[in-house]
């Protein structure tokens, strides 16, 4: 008995967005025909616009995007985002030079104190330096295009913890969980039940989760929020399996995530992915990142709140 064929996603002539090596570009299905194997499903062929007829490729329908605003924005993210790694890696940093940004000063504070933390693309002038992109895609790593205006938050997250002496207040009005879940409603009426982006979507989100676990008190933290950290896992020993906040991703929120965000290529560098699964990573981290940035304020806190004297005084002897 011949495998049964799934439903077609994509039409002919139809305008998509494909992706070659890590990027998006703009295409149109040329033709179909049946994938061979016991699974059925369908492979596309596909020209992208702008490119030679030499270029043509046949590729599974988990390459190919739907020509939406949304997965347009993606493509133009991660396009400025290799632009910007291209540039990021023609400037040789001078030998002790001064480190930058938050999660760079959180992490080197960190490990102080004993914590641990397919086919070559075309030659085109507007394209990018292939041997530059092929030495990218050889790094199982993920570089996230963090919005500015979060960037802005994990400053003043610095500053207010570090600088300020306060905290994020525990547990948070709008834990990790929360925001993962709403994401999921929101995220899962543009995906198709049961299919393999649907499943992608659910197993990124619960990965997601289990790193925040894992990282939270390893990385994740200031020295001057350890204090407040011991103090929750005394709660949630009480609490039992019977408490509301009773883990990280429960009692955490926005704050501590978004760190998370900015160390997840170290973290990702460290594993043994391969470099597909690595992309289909980044793609739907990239989904997720654009869409906390575009709803920050309902989920980071707008003021911190300062501890009693006592624990200041013990947290600079921690």
């Amino acid at each position: 008995m011949p495998p049964r064929q799934q439903a077609q996603p994509f039409a002919k002539d139809e305008r998509v967005l494909c992706f070659h090596h890590e990027m998006l570009y703009e295409a149109k299905i040329l033709d179909i025909q049946p994938s061979e194997g016991s699974e059925g499903g369908y492979q596309y062929k596909v020209h992208y616009k702008g490119w030679k007829n030499t270029w043509d490729d046949w590729v599974p329908a988990d390459r190919i995007r739907k020509f939406t605003e949304q997965n347009k924005e993606l493509a133009a993210q991660l396009h400025a985002q290799i632009k910007h790694l291209q540039k990021s890696s023609a400037k040789v940093p001078k030998k002790g030079g001064r480190a930058t940004g938050t999660d760079s000063a959180r992490v080197s504070e960190e490990r102080s104190s004993g914590a641990v933390a397919g086919s070559r693309g075309p030659r085109r002038a507007r394209d990018y330096d292939l041997e530059q992109e092929d030495g990218f895609h050889a790094r199982p790593s993920i570089k996230l295009p963090v919005p500015d205006h979060i960037k802005g938050i994990l400053v003043d997250d610095w500053e207010n913890i570090t600088k300020n002496n306060q905290l994020v207040p525990l547990p948070h009005p709008h834990p990790v969980d929360q925001i993962i879940n709403d994401y999921l409603e929101e995220e899962r009426q543009n995906r198709e039940p049961n299919s393999a982006h649907f499943d992608i979507l659910e197993e990124t989100m619960a990965g997601l989760k289990e790193y925040f676990e894992k990282a939270l008190s390893r990385i994740l933290l200031y020295r001057f929020e350890r204090p407040q950290y011991h103090e929750i896992r005394k709660l949630w020993d009480q609490a039992g399996d019977d408490g509301p906040n009773k883990t990280a991703c429960d009692t955490y929120g926005a704050e501590h995530l978004a760190r998370l965000l900015v160390s997840l290529p170290e973290l990702v560098a460290q594993t043994t992915m391969d470099q597909q699964s690595v992309a289909r990573l980044r793609e739907e981290l990239v989904k997720f990142t654009t869409w906390l940035g575009k709803n920050a304020k309902n989920y980071f806190v707008s003021e911190y709140e300062t501890p009693s004297q006592k624990y200041i005084d013990h947290a600079r002897s921690f």
